[in-house]
C-alpha cells in the first residue's frame, strides 16, 4: 500500500482550511484517511504561528514507515526541519515566449528607425 502524506481539503467555498493527513494514494482527496499529522490554514499571515499545525514526531514515524510527502506537505516539513526539500531550478521559467520577443523586437526596429530619422534632421 503506497502512502502519501498529503493535504485534505475542508472549509467553506472559497475559505479553505486543510487537514495534513496520512493517507493509501487511492483514496480520494477528501476521503478515507489513516491518520492526521496536523492542519494548515491559508488565509492566516504567513508569519502566523498557527498557519501551520504539525504533529513533528508522528510525521517522523510515517516517513520512516514509508509515506512519501506532496510537494507542499514536503515544504511544511521542510520549514519544520524533518527533511530537507532539494532545490529547484528553472532558468527557462523567466524567459519571455515567441510572442513577446517578436514584439520586443519590432519594437527595437521602430527605435532604431526612429533615431535614424532624427539623425539625419
Amino acid at each position: 500500500m503506497a502512502l502519501k502524506i498529503r493535504l485534505a481539503r475542508g472549509g467553506a467555498k472559497k475559505r479553505p482550511f486543510y487537514r495534513i493527513v496520512v493517507a493509501d494514494s487511492r483514496s480520494p482527496r477528501d476521503g478515507r484517511f489513516i491518520d492526521r499529522l496536523g492542519s494548515y490554514d491559508p488565509l492566516k499571515a504567513k508569519d502566523a504561528a498557527d498557519r501551520v499545525v504539525l504533529d513533528v514526531e508522528k510525521a517522523k514515524a510515517w516517513l520512516a514507515r514509508g509515506a512519501q510527502p506532496t510537494d507542499r506537505v514536503l515544504r511544511f516539513l521542510d520549514a519544520a526541519g524533518v527533511l530537507k526539500r532539494p532545490a529547484r531550478n528553472n532558468p527557462k521559467k523567466g524567459e519571455p515566449g515567441q510572442k513577446a520577443r517578436e514584439r520586443a523586437a519590432a519594437a527595437a526596429e521602430a527605435a532604431a528607425a526612429a533615431a535614424g530619422e532624427e539623425a539625419s534632421a
